[in-house]
């Protein structure tokens, strides 16, 4: 569906609440320009419009972030989008009342095509890192709180990452599997 501005395009993803947005890119000889939000396209979409933190992260080819999120009463629903290089970007679902709990999800986020994964509260995320260098964008609808923070195991939910090597953290790798985790959600 498309917003009556004609800003963005909001496509529905097989996990009940997430969406892809493909903002238009303006492109001329200078370069592109991408608006990323909009209060009343979002509105009409359904979508959050208070967004209560914004950072991002910068990483090398062959980089596994995630599964990332945070639980109640700090869970937050997220705006991603890749600024520069391209990303295969997941959203895992973790609520215990959705059918598609334990299912998941993936987009090819694309710096050139601008496009955005939004996930609702409920979803781990995480991305594989395609390209050299590669700047992701988050916008969150909760600060971050170091005591609701955390994650699942990468390699436990059936996700076929486009590598079986990534370069990981340490805290990524010491994750919960999926199999072992109680959902709040």
């Amino acid at each position: 569906m498309k917003d009556r501005n004609g800003l963005f395009e909001c496509k529905e993803t097989k996990l009940k609440g997430c969406y892809e947005i493909q903002p238009v890119v303006r492109k001329d000889s200078r370069g592109a320009f991408v608006k990323t939000f909009h209060m009343e396209s979002f509105q009409e979409f359904g979508l959050p419009t208070l967004f209560h933190e914004a950072y991002h992260s910068i990483s090398s080819k062959n980089v596994l972030r995630g599964l990332h999120f945070q639980t109640p009463p700090a869970a937050c629903a997220k705006l991603v989008y890749c600024v520069c290089g391209k990303v295969w970007d997941v959203a895992l679902d973790l609520r215990k009342s959705s059918p598609d709990y334990g299912k998941f999800h993936f987009v090819v986020l694309d710096g050139e095509k601008g496009n955005m994964f939004y996930l609702p509260e409920g979803m781990a995320h995480g991305f594989y890192t395609l390209s050299d260098p590669v700047v992701m964008m988050y916008k969150v609808t909760h600060v971050y709180d170091r005591e609701y923070d955390t994650g699942i195991r990468w390699d436990s939910a059936g996700i076929p990452w486009p590598c079986e090597n990534p370069i990981l953290s340490e805290r990524d790798q010491n994750f919960v599997r999926l199999s072992e985790f109680e959902t709040p959600f």
